[in-house]
Order: structure tokens, then C-alpha cells, then sequence
């Protein structure tokens, strides 16, 4: 929220999925809408990058569309 209106953030991150969420992921239809649960953590202990680490998701019937200020 910014000024009192809510914003729309766009971003890219990489991310991963591991054991049993892995396999529920592959499952899924392309093209849907899926809300994720997870942690953000440095790709390596050097690094800089983070990786956004998928422990839960599920799908979304309808997106939101926030106002983007543009």
C-alpha cells in the first residue's frame, strides 16, 4: 500500500520446488493461477540472490488486479 492505494509489484525471483511439492507442482494445468507459501533464502551462502523456496501452493480461480499507478 502506498499513499493510502494499494499497488501492484511486479518482480521475477527464482524458485524451487522439492520432494512432495515437486510432484503436486508438475501435476498442475499451465497457464493457471496458484498462490505459493514459502521463504525467501541467499541462492548460496555467498550469494547475493535469493531463491524463493516453495513449501505449499494452491490454486486460484480468480487474480486480483490491483491498480498499477500507470
Amino acid at each position: 500500500m502506498e499513499a493510502g492505494i494499494e499497488r501492484l509489484a511486479e518482480f521475477e525471483i527464482s524458485a524451487v520446488a522439492a520432494g512432495e511439492i515437486s510432484g503436486r507442482f508438475s501435476g498442475t494445468p499451465l497457464g493457471g493461477t496458484y498462490e505459493f507459501t514459502g521463504f525467501l533464502a541467499k541462492k548460496n551462502r555467498h550469494s547475493k540472490s535469493l531463491v524463493f523456496h516453495i513449501i505449499d501452493f494452491r490454486a486460484v480461480e480468480t487474480a486480483q488486479h490491483l491498480d498499477t499507478g500507470a
